[in-house]
């Protein structure tokens, strides 16, 4: 890797070109990726990729005058200390006010690299140019961070209720179920264990058994369902991970109890911390799938207490 003291004019302007088509580049990605849901923030994401290409053009123009036809191969990884960014394929995830961000940081740290380039060009026409640059991506860098502030109030409206949808389906949803199946389906055999042997350190080990193998089951059921394509449903390998873990911890919620050695006592409050769960459930479905409250605990709160009688009932028998 070269220090970028000991760049060349000639592969400075090298470099400045080849990270603009770059930044175009991620700049059109984002674009083509929002363009189905938040179509204001795509266009301006296409403004700014066809500003871009503007740079890059007048970049490679002075540098024909200068140099000739001849382009060196310089890129940020050649240069020790460059700027650089996330591969794109990581970028897809991000959420559209992080997407900003991401943006925002790029002109930031590209202003600096011309103003940098810019103290150590001897040629006048060159300095001006990369002073020009610079400002420019100011610009750029002020478009970013006030992009929602140049959206319209509607298609702002529009975008953040895509963005709650959208949320909604990739981590509320499987979370939501995780949560339901580990906090219901491990009461029957906790219970049971725990009415059986009236031992707290064997019951903890039954529902440590049962919300691990229900984690994972449910982890991978919810991966495989579909790949997000059609439902927009995002990675499946990440919901299969929030679902998965959601089902654990619903499942160790009211199984840690037992970690206390009086068996009445971690009863009692695993009772307590069931019907936590349940509330919280109850919320959750309230807040995010626009169900009444009071129907959805009533709803829960009967499915749990059913599953957790029959935990009991065959416990004792």
């Amino acid at each position: 890797m070269k220090r970028f003291s000991d760049l060349t004019e000639q592969e400075i302007l090298a470099l400045a070109i080849t990270n603009e088509e770059e930044d175009s580049r991620i700049y059109r990605s984002f674009a083509e990726r929002m363009r189905a849901n938040y179509a204001a923030s795509a266009k301006m994401f296409d403004e700014m990729a066809e500003e871009e290409v503007h740079h890059r053009t007048m970049l490679y123009d002075l540098y024909r005058t200068k140099f000739g036809e001849y382009l060196p191969l310089v890129r940020r990884q050649d240069v020790k200390g460059f700027v650089r960014h996330k591969p794109i394929w990581l970028t897809e995830q991000l959420g559209i006010d992080e997407v900003r961000k991401y943006a925002a940081n790029m002109e930031y740290e590209t202003a600096r690299f011309y103003r940098k380039a810019a103290e150590g060009a001897r040629d006048a026409s060159v300095r001006e140019l990369l002073i020009q640059l610079a400002e420019a991506e100011d610009k750029h860098e002020a478009t970013a961070e006030k992009l929602e502030d140049r959206i319209g109030p509607r298609a702002r409206t529009a975008e953040e209720e895509t963005a709650r949808r959208m949320f909604v389906l990739q981590y509320v949803q499987p979370g939501l179920a995780g949560l339901m199946d580990g906090s219901v389906s491990t009461l029957a055999p906790l219970f049971a264990a725990a009415f059986a042997t009236h031992q707290p350190w064997e019951t903890f080990l039954v529902g440590m058994a049962a919300s691990v193998g229900a984690g994972i089951s449910m982890g991978f059921a919810e991966a495989l369902s579909d790949d997000g394509s059609l439902t927009g449903r995002g990675s499946p390998w990440l919901r299969g991970a929030v679902c998965g873990v959601m089902t654990a911890l619903g499942g160790l919620g009211h199984t840690l109890p037992y970690l206390i050695p009086d068996f009445w006592t971690a009863t009692v409050l695993a009772c307590a911390v069931v019907v936590v769960e349940l509330a919280i459930i109850s919320w959750i479905r309230w807040r995010f799938m626009d169900t009444p409250f009071l129907s959805a605990a009533f709803q829960i709160m009967v499915g749990g207490m059913l599953v957790f009688a029959a935990g009991i009932l065959i416990g004792n028998s």
